[in-house]
């Protein structure tokens, strides 16, 4: 009950009793490219994957850091905690009042524009800043910090337009800066 079907695509060495001829070096030939392709494409592939960030997935995120309000002091150690305690409360005196930021470098950098309020009865230079940026629902994305090498008078105030404080997330919404530190002029 053969109905021939055996034979089909088989060609001339269908009824001779023959075997088909195999291929010889040449298929070995593309079974090793083969092999050497696949094997480059998955170093490449680990090499990628080894050199990527680590994904945040789920994992929760954490508050931004409140930075304490400090100064260097120059001061010999005996009266260092005096000086830096007079210090500190003078620079207490020195505020944001009023801040505004936008993109700017195609999107991915933040301009910060803010005004700077020294009511010390001294100057103050060296003033660094860090601005803490968030998504539209309030979780934080990233900080940056800069510094500033300009000088604010004795009770008065300085805008600072447009200052380039690093590249920020492109799902930052929302930003706000801080003072970490500034020195007497």
């Amino acid at each position: 009950m053969n109905a021939g079907f055996g034979r089909i695509g088989l060609g001339r060495f269908a009824g001779s009793g023959e075997d088909p001829p195999r291929s010889g070096p040449a298929t070995s030939v593309w079974l090793k490219r083969g092999l050497l392709w696949l094997l480059a494409a998955s170093i490449v592939g680990s090499a990628v994957w080894l050199l990527m960030p680590p994904s945040e997935g789920n994992v929760a995120q954490t508050e931004p850091v409140k930075l304490a309000l400090a100064s260097v002091d120059p001061a010999p150690p005996a009266m260092a905690s005096a000086t830096s305690a007079a210090e500190a409360a003078g620079l207490d005196r020195l505020k944001i009042s009023s801040q505004t930021w936008r993109r700017g470098g195609l999107g991915s950098k933040a301009l910060v524009t803010f005004t700077l309020r020294n009511d010390n009865d001294y100057a103050v230079k060296d003033v660094e800043i860090i601005c803490a940026f968030a998504r539209r629902d309030g979780s934080h994305l990233t900080d940056r910090s800069r510094l500033l090498a300009d000088t604010v008078g004795m009770k008065s105030r300085k805008t600072f337009a447009r200052v380039p404080v690093g590249f920020v997330n492109v799902n930052a919404d929302q930003a706000k800066c801080s003072l970490v530190t500034a020195q007497r002029a």
